[in-house]
């Protein structure tokens, strides 16, 4: 059976009718009946055999209904292996690209410091502590500080 086709079916109507045919074209000529022809109309079966040949439909319709969900499963397990190879490769670019912007910007700044740091170290020192003491004093800090600190520094050279 090729994939995703159901059972061809062997002996239809047609063939019944021939075979019915064949067989009662021998036997009616001592009757004195020639036939002519034979034509199946309608087939009625008994109620066991309407149950199981219903039964024997229903199933063939729900195997091949499994072999077609099966398939589509199969095809997306496909799609989504692709696209999660897609997405981690978009992902893996897109953090490269991330980690070299970083990079140029530390660099930038970096020589903005130094440039800044060259032209006058003293202001530089300066402000960088002023930042220190932004980034470490609140209204609700208390400080205690020696003569001799960095940190007291710039705050002793102040004259009133």
């Amino acid at each position: 059976l090729q994939e995703g086709v159901l059972e061809p079916i062997i002996s239809g109507r047609d063939q019944m009718q021939k075979e019915i045919f064949e067989s009662s074209r021998k036997s009616t000529p001592e009757y004195g009946i020639e036939l002519v022809d034979v034509k199946i109309r309608r087939v009625n079966y008994d109620n066991l055999v309407k149950r199981k040949v219903y039964e024997r439909m229903i199933a063939e319709r729900k195997r091949a209904a499994e072999q077609y969900r099966s398939e589509g499963r199969g095809e997306r397990a496909k799609v989504e292996g692709r696209t999660g190879k897609e997405l981690k490769a978009i992902r893996s670019q897109a953090y490269k690209q991330s980690q070299i912007l970083k990079g140029e910007a530390d660099a930038k700044s970096t020589r903005i410091y130094a440039d800044a740091f060259n032209k006058d170290p003293d202001f530089y020192s300066f402000l960088k502590t002023l930042q220190t003491y932004k980034n470490t004093v609140d209204q609700n800090t208390t400080i205690i500080l020696t003569t001799d600190s960095d940190y007291y520094k710039y705050l002793k050279q102040i004259t009133p």
